[in-house]
């Protein structure tokens, strides 16, 4: 499907329309589950969170970054993906050195795996520190 609509503007426009609420819907359920649950700290993952204003439901945002050759090489490791499809994607994205700019947290995991959970637990530690208390938000 990605590769019927990745390069067909209004196929993708329809699929985002037909995606989108239910991805939403998902969050939302997630999110009440985790505030009836008591959690004080959540994580979600949102590709595209920048390019759809998502950042503004959200406290606090992680960018999880690798230099762009390794993006490239572990991105094109996968079943399935070409060089062509992975420029397509990285055309519906801000480039990574704006996303870099416009989060609270960056995870380097050009560094490798360990670096990444030491990087993560860091920022576990800061939104969970004395007199940061942040509720699950809808």
């Amino acid at each position: 499907m990605s590769a019927r609509v990745l390069g067909d503007a209004a196929a993708m426009k329809r699929l985002e329309a037909i995606v989108h609420p239910l991805v939403r819907a998902q969050e939302m359920a997630f999110l009440a589950k985790a505030r009836a649950a008591g959690a004080r700290l959540v994580v979600l993952d949102i590709p595209l969170l920048f390019e759809t204003g998502g950042e503004r439901r959200v406290h606090a945002v992680a960018v999880v970054s690798a230099p762009a050759a390794v993006q490239k090489r572990r991105v094109l490791e996968r079943s399935g993906m070409t060089p062509e499809r992975f420029e397509a994607i990285l055309a519906k994205q801000l480039p990574d050195s704006l996303k870099r700019t416009r989060a609270h947290f960056l995870i380097d995991t050009g560094r490798g795996f360990d670096s990444a959970r030491h990087q993560v637990r860091g920022i576990v530690r800061a939104l969970s520190g004395p007199g940061r208390r942040p509720q699950v938000r809808d």
